[in-house]
Order: C-alpha cells, then structure tokens, then sequence
C-alpha cells in the first residue's frame, strides 16, 4: 500500500514546509516537491496541514478502580483516538499483587491483541515494590519496551519516599524515568474529615478536599528526591498554578524535571462542579479542576516550556449508571476521571493556536514531536523520512461543535460538549493505512481492528 500527499504543508516542531509526502508500507520513503511516484491513493492536501500523528501518553483504557473500570475498551478507546486524529497512545498498566512487571505488561497486551486499531505501547505503574520488581526496572528499560514507571503519592496503593528514592536510582542507571501523581495524601484525608464532619459532600467539594497545595508540596518533595539522587522525574496531570511553580523553580535550578498538562486544566475550572442536578460530578477527576488564574498560568508554561506534553488522562465513567452507582450524597464515592481522548487535537488546535495562546509548531511539539522524545518513540513523533507514517491531513478551518452523539469514546457525556471548533481532522493514517475520515458531519472510522500493534520504547536520552 502507497500513499502520495500532495501540495500540503507538512508542520513540524521548528517550522513549515509546503511539500510533496511520499509513504509507502507502514513508513514515509519521501518529502519533496512535485513528487511523481505511482501511488495506490493520491491524497490532495492543498491548503490543508499535513500533521504528525497525535500521542497520547497519558490513558486508562479498561482500568479497573473505584468498584468498576473505565469504559473504553482497546477498540473503543482507539478508534476514538484514531476519530480524533491521535496515532499513538500510551496506555497505564497498573501492577496487580504479586505481579512481575513483565506478567502486568503481559496482561494488558493480552487486553489489546485483536482490538487496537492504532498502535500503542504501555506504561508499568508500580503498585507493590517488592525488592525483585525493584530490580526489574533493568529489563523493563532494556529488553520490555517500557521505560517508563508510574507512581502515586496518594490512592491505598502509593509509594513511600524510600520507594520513590529506590525507583529512581534504578531508572537514572537505565535510561528509565519515573512518572508521578503528585498530591499529598495526608492533606487530603484531612480535609475529606473537615467537609465530611460539615456536611459538605456535594461534588463541589471534591476540589475544596483536594487543595492546590496538595499538589504543589507533593511536587515539592518529589523534587527533593530527584535532587538527591541525580535522576530525573515527570509530573503527570499538573494542574494548579503553584505546582507549576514548583516544576519550573525545580527547572531553572537545572533538575530534570518534566510535567505534562491535560486540556480539562487548560480549559475548565471549578465553577463546572457547581452545575446543577449532580452534573458537577461529570468533571470529578483527580487532581480536580482549579480556578481560572491556573488555567492561564499553565498555557503560559505550555508556551514558555515549563510544560513539555499535553494528554488527556482519558478515564471514561457513564454520568448515568457509574458517576452514581454508589449515590449522590458524597463526593468521595464518585468514580474519578473523565473521557478526553479523541478531543486532545481538535482542542489544543482551536483554543491553543486558533487563538494565539501556543503557535501551531509548539502544538506539534507537545502532542507529537515532544512527546515522541520524552517516552522514546523512535520512529513517531513527525513527518520525516524513515519514521512511521502516522499522518494527519488537517483542515485549520473546518468547523466543528463537540457534542457526546458525534464522538466515538464509549461514555455518555463529554466535559467539552458544545465547545466550538475550528480545524478538524479531514483524514488519520496510522502506518500508512487510513483509520479516519471526515465525511462532512463528523469522522468515521474507516481502518482495521485489531491492526495497531505493541511499540517497545528507547530507553530515555535527554529532554
């Protein structure tokens, strides 16, 4: 199969470029004007943008927590991804008790065999810390594919400091990194006792228990271990204006320390928890939406590089049947997390660079070219010779308006319905083959289930 591109202009992290993109197999084999190979499809991209495919690295697909697991399973999730011109995703694989690391990875693979229809990789979240798994970070790095290590400072399954420690000597030796969800646990079973003893359990209150400094001290101390051993570490989700603080004051020092954003912390903020007949409980996630002035604050670390990738956290739980199933009268109970997916391109575009907070290269940086770098996806990230030709033809000035019954995600609500859009995707390939098109209403899905395979990552080489 062979694909010639023409007359687009090809956007990468530095620059543009109008030309000619020749891909054949699953690999782009040239770039350059009036290209004149025999093609099996000749795809006219003039004025329209030729993107690198989109990577989400930051997924739950199938996850179980809080009494269900998230809705989308490796066929809904990725042909929502692949609608919403995403190529790649990065799914977590959450370490069950007594498990190897490699038996995690294993499972979850077996989740996704016959299913993805994008090509995907994982990474292992360190749930027990047993000494041997310890010792396995080695092989994960080395021989698994999966450089990269989640850890969490809150939830009954996170790490202790001497854990952290312990995990990043092992990846500083191997090219790992060690990825963190940052909140201080304690502050926020105090606060939980505080507004419970008050009464105070609508879904509001979800972000009152959960504090910006909840998150800004929990980034401090992380930073404190980094320090001491030498090594490097990414901050997930970062959504508070005094986070990012920390992440940039950690930076300037010159510690490695890299933070992602999600586009619910650029983009929403606390007063949606307010809406009425329990429809604050759509926007329960963790860490909770912030005010405004951080909303600002993170575009600007966006745009200035304090933040190095932007995904979505896509965690899907029905508003009807799940966000309720254990009632209505206490924010706890809510299942966390919300559906974002197949919206992370269209939105960074419209309310990114249509409206001139990033330019349209940093958008490129931090959803492909970046994020490719970051978590060692050689052959993803951009349009070039010899990578994969993962492709998006995007038209900048489609119109488009986010509502639930035009996406593909398998949830029944979306926290951005009737955001309105400007630039769609007009067609998604993944490895040269068509997934996704736009037929004039919304995308479709047009590839293969079951096509997208397992991509083993490069250990980290510096950011």
């Amino acid at each position: 199969m062979s694909v010639l591109f023409k007359g687009g202009t090809i956007v990468s992290a530095t620059g543009r470029t109008k030309a000619d993109v020749y891909a054949e197999g699953d690999r782009i084999t040239a770039i350059g004007s009036n290209l004149d190979y025999p093609a099996d499809e000749v795809v006219d991209a003039a004025g329209k943008y030729l993107l690198p495919g989109a990577i989400d690295p930051h997924t739950h697909i199938s996850m179980p927590f809080m009494g269900t697991h998230a809705q989308d399973d490796y066929e809904s999730g990725t042909v929502a991804a692949a609608c919403g011109g995403v190529t790649t995703v990065v799914d977590f694989d959450l370490q069950q008790k007594g498990e190897t690391l490699l038996e995690a990875i294993e499972r979850k693979k077996s989740w996704a065999e016959g299913k993805a229809v994008v090509d995907y990789s994982l990474h292992p979240a360190v749930m027990d810390p047993r000494p041997e798994v310890i010792e396995e970070v080695k092989k994960a790095c080395q021989e698994y594919g999966t450089p990269s290590f989640k850890i969490f400072m809150v939830y009954d399954f996170r790490v202790d400091d001497a854990t952290m420690i312990k995990l990043l000597e092992e990846t500083k030796k191997y090219g790992g990194l060690v990825q963190v969800h940052a909140e201080n646990v304690y502050i926020i079973q105090h606060m939980n006792e505080v507004l419970e003893k008050a009464g105070k359990l609508a879904p509001y209150y979800h972000a009152v228990s959960r504090p910006n400094i909840a998150e800004e001290e929990a980034i401090a101390r992380a930073v404190k271990m980094v320090e001491l051993t030498g090594s490097r570490i990414y901050i997930v989700h970062l959504s508070s204006k005094e986070g990012l603080w920390k992440v940039k004051e950690a930076r300037d020092r010159g510690i490695d320390v890299f933070a992602e954003t999600c586009p619910q912390y650029l983009l929403l903020d606390e007063e949606r928890y307010k809406e009425p007949d329990f429809n604050g409980a759509k926007y329960v996630m963790s860490p909770p939406l912030r005010t405004a002035e951080s909303n600002a604050a993170l575009w600007q670390g966006l745009k200035g590089g304090d933040l190095q990738v932007v995904a979505t956290d896509h965690c899907p739980f029905d508003f009807v049947g799940k966000k309720d199933m254990f009632g209505k009268d206490d924010y706890k109970k809510i299942p966390n997390g919300a559906p974002g997916i197949e919206t992370l391109l269209i939105l960074l575009h419209s309310e990114g660079v249509v409206k001139g907070r990033i330019s349209l290269e940093r958008m490129v940086d931090v959803l492909s070219t970046g994020t490719a770098r970051m978590f060692g996806l050689k052959d993803k990230g951009e349009i070039a010779v010899g990578k994969d030709a993962d492709i998006v033809v995007f038209d900048p000035e489609q119109k488009f308006t986010i509502t639930q019954s035009k996406l593909h995600m398998n949830v029944d609500y979306t926290p951005f319905e009737g955001f309105e859009i400007t630039g769609m995707p007009q067609l998604v390939y993944s490895r040269g083959k068509k997934v996704a098109r736009w037929n004039g209403e919304q995308m479709e899905f047009v590839g293969e289930v079951g096509r997208g395979r397992f991509v083993k990552r490069e250990p980290f080489e510096g950011f």
